[in-house]
């Protein structure tokens, strides 16, 4: 089981670091949040995205319950914060899972990577059985990054509010089970 009480959690993969976001993260959050082509595949993320936004985020995310919420910086030494994986507890079967990359970072498979060694956590030391995601339509991308963690498709297509687009996107639900 994980240890609540631990005050950092800190995983490593060939490529990346995914620990808690800091402080000194912020001004580099903004920059690559600050995209609509990044922050309208996801639901909570505003547009623009501005500096006190990123503090802000940065702010509760250390004040989670880690029993229920987890946040993670996605961190490629030598190049900094590229992204973020959060695990938040819905209410459903499982926390729900997800995740983002600055434009950047696209297409070269670090969420994948990240996910990957996320789930071996969430299933390992946090002792998660189930986990949900969600995907929207009209990014397929992000279907196959959740297919070869191991996701399946649900067969649910639902509306699912988007922050930055000011309303609802037609969502494919997936689950993992480990």
């Amino acid at each position: 089981m994980f240890d609540l009480t631990a005050p950092r959690l800190r995983l490593r993969t060939q490529r990346l670091v995914l620990r808690p976001p800091a402080a000194a993260d912020a001004a580099r959050l903004a920059a690559l949040a600050n995209d609509f082509e990044v922050v309208k595949m996801t639901g909570g993320m505003p547009f623009p995205y501005a500096l006190d936004d990123a503090k802000g985020f940065i702010e509760r995310s250390l004040r989670f319950d880690l029993a229920c919420d987890v946040e993670l910086a996605l961190e490629l030494p030598g190049d900094g914060l590229i992204g973020g994986l959060g695990f938040h507890a819905r209410g459903g079967l499982g926390p729900e899972v997800g995740y983002w990359l600055g434009r950047p970072y696209w297409g070269r498979g670090l969420a994948s990577e990240a996910l990957a060694a996320a789930m071996a956590w969430a299933m390992g030391e946090w002792d998660q059985r189930c986990v949900v995601a969600h995907h929207f339509v009209d990014n397929p991308a992000s279907g196959v990054v959740l297919v070869k963690a191991g996701f399946l498709y649900t067969g649910e297509i639902a509306p699912r509010p988007c922050r930055a687009r000011g309303g609802d996107v037609p969502s494919r639900g997936m689950v993992w089970l480990a």
